[in-house]
């Protein structure tokens, strides 16, 4: 069987939880000072594990302590002695760490200086990291690449770790950090989420939920975000934050065997800014054998409503989708009293139907909500990237058949890369919807229905 991981992170994501949750699945704190004393720092830090709670929740928080300043790492920004990307880089390179967790933890690192290279106006190797330079962020993050790599994750075919992960809270309020007080989410994790199309929400939590180390780790390691992936739990891994909030400040690490991955997650083809770690220049990439559609468990749940403003649905629709919705719909009905109303339909995977339920009684008038258990069979399907005149377009490829018999039954460019840049470019979406399509079709080569990957 695959083995493969879920990052649950109902209170976001920090480097220090990463570390605590890898730590709690069993991988040896001293296997991870051996390591990291091969990055040169071993001088400048201490590091030790606890256990803690968290609202009664016990959890596992790793410390590390930096011997010359005294210093305790917090869920928050801290300032102390930065590094440039190429310094960093050559500490890695150096380490003789093991090949996974060096080119993860260079990947970690490369993404990061883009976001903020991005967000100073300055090239990538020209940022001063600050906070994720100090020596306590570098061994959260070539850390907790050292656990994945120790806990036996598999990879995909582009070198990533079978690592999923939930959506992201946004938090709120603001933080001190290097660069003075700033709005939270700051501005490093907005540009990490923007550049992986990484799905948010707000839990209502006005403190910093997601740091820069942990939305570069997230963003660069996991292979897909939302919904756990079909999965047989073995052992969950629990990294406790430092800050207390309402609900356990905790990251939970689910560590499992696949069953019945989906083949977009199962070769990483998710997204336009995904880091690869191997040459992956093809327009097409290579899939796994079986690739029959898939049959798989739904729910569904049905409620009518004519007393809620039609102002307030579409936010009922963001909301769910962040609750772990696949899909949510309305249609027009007839109610009682010959009153107009809607039918709000939503279909999600057993393990949000509690999550959907409760948007639905929040957000909504309604009283009672009917659900239903169904199965629903889907075509194996991708996203790729192809290249326009005026920017990148991600194209949602479906196929059915066997081996090496795929038939390609549907190709659809991305509404929302489509409607991005017909907006910033003032030309007609169908433009770029068409751009998109044409060059598909003239990289791979091939047509619908009568030839295959």
């Amino acid at each position: 069987m695959t083995k493969i991981a879920y990052l649950q992170c109902p209170t976001g994501i920090s480097g220090d939880m990463c570390l605590g949750s890898v730590v709690s699945l069993g991988v040896p704190l001293e296997y991870l000072t051996q390591k990291l004393n091969g990055l040169g720092i071993e001088h400048e830090y201490q590091l030790r594990a606890e256990l803690v709670h968290r609202n009664t929740q016990q959890a596992t928080k790793v410390h590390v302590h930096l011997v010359d300043h005294h210093h305790h790492h917090h869920h928050e920004h801290n300032h102390h002695h930065g590094r440039h990307l190429p310094e960093i880089e050559r500490m890695i390179q150096k380490a003789e760490l093991p090949s996974r967790a060096e080119a993860w933890s260079l990947a970690v690192f490369r993404q990061l200086a883009i976001a903020e290279g991005a967000v100073h106006g300055v090239a990538p190797e020209k940022v001063h990291f600050h906070e994720v330079g100090a020596v306590d962020a570098i061994v959260d993050i070539v850390g907790t690449c050292l656990g994945l790599d120790w806990l036996g994750i598999e990879s995909n075919d582009q070198g990533l770790p079978l690592l999923f992960c939930s959506p992201l809270p946004t938090g709120g309020g603001t933080v001190r950090a290097a660069h003075g007080q700033m709005a939270v989410p700051v501005p490093a994790v907005l540009k990490l989420w923007e550049m992986r199309g990484c799905p948010v929400y707000s839990n209502g939590i006005e403190r910093e939920m997601v740091t820069p180390t942990g939305a570069a780790i997230a963003t660069t390691l996991a292979v897909d975000f939302g919904s756990p992936p079909p999965m047989t739990i073995k052992q969950v891994g629990l990294g406790a934050g430092s800050i207390h909030l309402p609900i356990p400040n905790i990251l939970r690490l689910w560590l499992g065997e696949a069953t019945n991955l989906p083949i977009n997650q199962a070769t990483n083809i998710t997204d336009k800014s995904t880091v690869s770690l191997t040459d992956n220049s093809s327009a097409t990439k290579s899939i796994a054998s079986d690739t029959s559609p898939a049959l798989e468990t739904v729910c569904v749940l049905e409620t009518q409503i004519d007393d809620l403003s039609p102002q307030a649905i579409g936010y009922v629709f963001e909301a769910l989708f962040a609750a772990g919705a696949l899909d949510v719909f309305t249609q027009s009905v007839g109610m009682k009293k010959s009153r107009p109303g809607i039918l709000l339909s939503v279909i999600c995977h057993p393990e949000n139907l509690h999550s959907c339920e409760a948007v639905l009684f929040r957000e909504t008038t309604t009283l009672g909500i009917r659900r239903s258990t169904q199965q629903r069979t889907t075509l194996q399907r991708e996203i790729q990237q192809v290249e326009t005149e005026y920017g990148v377009v991600r194209v949602k490829v479906a196929w059915t058949g066997q081996a090496n018999e795929k038939a390609i039954t549907n190709v659809q460019p991305e509404y929302e890369d489509c409607a991005e840049l017909a907006r910033k470019h003032n030309i007609p979406w169908r433009e770029i919807q068409r751009l998109g399509l044409q060059n598909w079709y003239a990289q791979t080569e091939i047509a619908i229905g009568d030839q295959f990957l």
